[in-house]
């Protein structure tokens, strides 16, 4: 076979039976490709995890299909072993006949303790690996080395000075790569054996993205000193630069190996530049990059490179979700700093902008319409879209006994997030923020998708108040009354981002309160006033970021134990109006960047005025809600006019911010 897939997918022939019953303890069927898999061929997937919401989707899509004589390929899916399928419902195990799929059977010779670490996306590799190499049966460590070579890239034996390992971590991080935890032990334990690794902070800087970026931020300061002094060994002490992590205070920044990632980590906002006494002399150096230049030409250079190195790397049609988290942040940096330069350098590249843009928007596009929908189904840790969050709380509050924040920053884009972090940053250093996206649900409207983010659920099971936030707080509450919470343990405030902290700490200062949900609407109130279009959106939320409202809320949680997590419904971008549909009432939405009607005649009649408007299926959503979504960067409304935005599926509306916000260690 050519793929572990296919192991799996040619259990699934249409019309062998209705129904089908899969134990999938490992997650397999939610995998993308999988996903893609059987719904190519004409199967449709519905998880078993909760009884309500799987007996309200089985009976209002499936069972009364039956009923009228209609054949289905439903496929139900039990994240347990196959023993545990005799648990299912009567009704079910009546009907449907029986799989089961596990990794012990894909992989046989290696530990299953160690694949099951993985992420399905790793899989590839180690399949192919498996094939070409043929290992034999391995033990625990023999595997964990066999993965970390093949599909990683990591040979322990071969990191034997600073810059080996500097290149291994800079590969892996600059990815933004999750390796299982599991593996990095044993890294580590092999890196220990060395003794030039013994002041390293290993812990911190090769299991942590942000921990190895403040390393290498500390030093690089450090190396700029040395380089201006023509190379001069510098004294190994750290006191003098004000280092926080411990480690060795010199690294090798220069070393042709490192040096290939120095200019687009700083390009890509991953280092910051640093001021420097006599950058002058510097300023026809490859270190040039890593200086703090507020001048025309600094800001332009790096729009330049930051827009080549976007145009080598949007993502391809069959990419894994974790491949746009990455290009949208560095988008996210490019839309920022397009509209930081000057009005001359703004038109001077704003053509080759429009191109990549209108390149992105195709390429995302088609991939939504090809993977979106598997992605509500994937497991919650990480969390890939707003549905997720709840029980990716949930678990820190199970596992952990952890308080935990929700806050959603209503309409807040990755660029306008940008913004913000900034203005934290000066105005508290000691914070620490941890940055990761999840995708809002389309359409990108707050009924929609932040209503999902509290209900823990697709919006599929929130018909009813579909068009609506009013029952926000009482789907928050059901969530973690199902998770064994009390009402006192959770608090749910809305409105927020002026003046009413107090009222926010007096709720969280009830002596039983474990979770917050907080929804701060300041950026979508500067969002739906806006008349200068993105750059104004950036002026704007800098100036309320400026303010001590959102550091003062952050600082609040902190103090009482919480541990936040920010994120978004949706983002905004700004649209050209395509005209206003004349369609009366017959919209239950009537949004600038979509339109919701309750059956296929009403879009279809829409559509004929508005060709290059989408159509966009009823992928986690009630059947009877159709959404029409308008052209890539246009509104439904007069063609002279411009707005800003939501509700379409522009990667600055679907992926938004999830970041961690934490307190430095002192």
């Amino acid at each position: 076979m050519s793929s572990w897939r296919d192991q799996i997918l040619k259990e699934f022939t249409p019309n062998v039976a209705k129904l089908t019953l899969v134990a999938d303890p490992d997650g397999l069927l939610l995998e993308e490709g999988i996903l893609e898999g059987v719904r190519d061929r004409g199967f449709e997937l519905i998880p078993f995890e909760d009884h309500i919401a799987f007996r309200y989707a089985y009976e209002s899509k499936f069972r009364s299909r039956w009923d009228r004589g209609e054949h289905t390929d439903l496929v139900v899916v039990l994240r347990s072993q196959a023993s545990d399928l005799n648990g299912l419902p009567y009704d079910l195990l009546q009907a449907g006949r029986k799989l089961s799929f596990n990794l012990g059977d894909i992989f046989p010779n290696l530990s299953y303790p160690v694949v099951i670490a993985l992420d399905t996306g790793d899989l590839d590799a180690l399949y192919d690996a498996q094939k070409g190499h043929a290992p034999g049966q391995l033990g625990d460590n023999a595997t964990k080395e066999f993965v970390l070579r093949h599909v990683f890239e990591i040979a322990p034996e071969l990191i034997k000075q600073p810059s080996d390992l500097l290149r291994v971590l800079l590969r892996r991080h600059y990815r933004g790569r999750r390796i299982p935890g599991i593996l990095d032990d044993r890294f580590i334990q092999i890196l220990r054996q060395n003794k030039v690794f013994s002041e390293w902070p290993l812990d911190a800087v090769v299991r942590d993205r942000e921990s190895f970026f403040a390393f290498l931020q500390e030093r690089w300061p450090v190396f700029l000193d040395r380089a201006t002094q023509g190379g001069i060994e510098i004294r190994e002490d750290a006191k003098p630069y004000g280092l926080s992590m411990e480690g060795p205070v010199d690294l090798p920044f220069d070393h042709d190996d490192i040096r290939v990632y120095i200019d687009n980590l700083f390009v890509e906002g991953l280092l910051q530049p640093v001021p420097h006494a006599v950058a002058e002399s510097l300023a026809k150096s490859w270190v040039h990059i890593g200086i703090q230049d507020v001048s025309r030409e600094d800001r332009a250079l790096r729009l330049d490179k930051l827009i080549t190195n976007l145009s080598c790397s949007i993502p391809e049609e069959d990419a894994r979700h974790g491949d746009w988290f990455r290009f949208a942040r560095g988008w996210a940096e490019l839309i920022l700093l397009l509209h930081d330069v000057s009005d001359a350098d703004h038109e001077k590249h704003s053509e080759r902008v429009k191109t990549l843009q209108d390149q992105v928007d195709d390429r995302f596009t088609a991939w939504l319409f090809k993977r979106y929908a598997g992605l509500m189904n994937l497991p919650p840790a990480p969390p890939v879209m707003l549905h997720h969050l709840p029980r990716f709380l949930a678990r820190q509050v199970e596992a952990d006994k952890a308080k935990v924040a929700m806050v959603v920053v209503d309409g807040l884009a990755l660029d306008q997030w940008l913004v913000i972090r900034d203005s934290l940053k000066n105005k508290q250093p000691g914070l620490r923020f941890r940055e990761q996206a999840v995708f809002a649900w389309v359409p990108t409207t707050t009924s929609v998708s932040r209503q999902s983010a509290f209900a823990g659920k697709a919006p599929i099971y929130f018909p009813n108040s579909i068009a609506t936030t009013d029952k926000e707080p009482a789907l928050w509450s059901q969530f973690w009354a199902d998770q064994g919470l009390s009402q006192r343990e959770v608090v749910y405030m809305k409105g927020l981002g002026d003046g009413d902290l107090e009222n926010v700490a007096e709720a969280l200062s009830h002596p039983q309160a474990r979770v917050a949900g907080l929804v701060v609407d300041k950026v979508d109130k500067i969002m739906h006033g806006m008349e200068m279009g993105t750059a104004g959106m950036h002026n704007q939320v800098r100036q309320w970021a400026d303010q001590p409202y959102l550091s003062s809320l952050f600082g609040l949680l902190l103090d009482k134990g919480y541990r936040v997590y920010v994120t978004s419904d949706h983002g905004n971008i700004e649209a050209k109006g395509c005209g206003r549909p004349t369609e009366g009432a017959v919209a239950d939405l009537r949004g600038e960047r979509v339109r919701v009607y309750s059956s296929a005649t009403l879009r279809d009649q829409v559509k004929e005025r508005f060709p290059e408007a989408l159509e966009w299926g009823a992928v986690g959503l009630p059947e009877d809600y159709l959404a029409l979504l308008a052209p890539a960067r246009r509104a439904f409304i007069n063609e002279k006019n411009c707005t800003v935005g939501h509700g379409g599926i522009s990667v600055e509306e679907i992926i938004v911010p999830l970041v961690q916000v934490e307190k430095r260690d002192e």
